[in-house]
């Protein structure tokens, strides 16, 4: 067991968290007084308006939602021809279209610097789809998307950089997880990402200059996103509520600099042909709440 650590019990998994860390001293139910005193985090009001439930998870009794209280993000959206995308998404699902035979994949990076489960980095390769039962013109959909007010999403790969977020993600909402080295360093100047293949050398990797950014104050921008999952036989659908806080987006950028080595992430992002990058979004600092998934009658 590494120095500085300590083992705790995820239903018949056991991983290793920091010594004193969030998770360590309050096991999900941290005390926001607390939380609210750390110079990295702007506040803490947002997370008092959602109490948190005791739910049984695959990986034992857990409280939802999981709090995150100081994130920073960086996702490129490019457009990919629906025919590759289609072979990546299971039959019940439809892809988002910007116009017919184009859809949506997106590559998205996030640095979780304070939260219920402790410091962790994360890469995901995700495909934009219809809400599921959503049986509606397809431009409503792409409308409220474009507009980050109701996103959904499949994801292909989700890789993590510690043991608890993986055991969490994998057996607890189905999330294609591994663990692996992903450094995500953002702030208002620069945003530089470099995620590790199996051997140590570049899976997917990011450099560009950070979105000039603009402000929010608390509670002014919440955006939702759900994702849909399987685990067995049944469908699941997890929501993400984003409170941001500062925010920027370049379209159609030119100073982006994406790298796409050989790994699990590049290789998903090949089997989907993008096109061309039209919208790089970066979130200096932003808050999350991640629900536990719910059972979902996709048909």
């Amino acid at each position: 067991m590494p120095a500085g650590t300590v083992e705790v019990d995820l239903g018949n998994r056991v991983v290793t968290v920091p010594v004193g860390g969030l998770y360590d001293r309050f096991r999900m139910d941290t005390d926001l007084d607390e939380v609210a005193r750390d110079p990295r985090v702007s506040g803490v009001e947002f997370f008092r308006r959602l109490p948190k439930t005791e739910v049984d998870a695959p990986f034992g009794p857990t409280l939802t939602p999981n709090f995150y209280y100081r994130v920073s993000t960086a996702r490129l959206v490019m457009l990919a021809p629906t025919r590759a995308i289609r072979t990546r998404l299971p039959a019940e699902l439809a892809p988002l279209e910007l116009v017919p035979g184009i859809g949506l994949v997106s590559a998205m990076f996030f640095r979780y610097d304070v939260c219920d489960i402790d410091f962790y980095t994360e890469a995901a390769i995700a495909v934009a789809v219809r809400p599921a039962r959503h049986r509606g013109p397809g431009f409503i959909d792409l409308a409220a998307a474009l507009r980050f007010k109701d996103v959904y999403s499949y994801v292909l790969s989700l890789p993590v950089s510690s043991e608890i977020a993986q055991v969490r993600g994998h057996d607890g909402y189905g999330f294609p997880k591994w663990v692996t080295g992903i450094d995500v360093d953002v702030d208002r100047r620069r945003t530089e990402v470099r995620v590790s293949n199996d051997a140590g050398g570049v899976d997917v990797a990011l450099s560009a200059p950070t979105p000039r950014q603009r402000t929010h104050g608390s509670g002014q921008c919440v955006t939702p996103s759900t994702s849909y999952t399987t685990m067995g036989d049944a469908w699941y659908s997890t929501l993400s509520q984003t409170h941001v806080l500062s925010t920027g987006a370049a379209y159609l950028p030119r100073n982006v600099n994406l790298e796409i080595g050989q790994g699990h992430l590049a290789s998903d992002l090949r089997t989907l042909r993008p096109i061309r990058t039209v919208q790089f979004e970066v979130m200096a600092e932003a808050q999350v709440a991640l629900h536990m998934p719910v059972p979902f009658s996709i048909h």
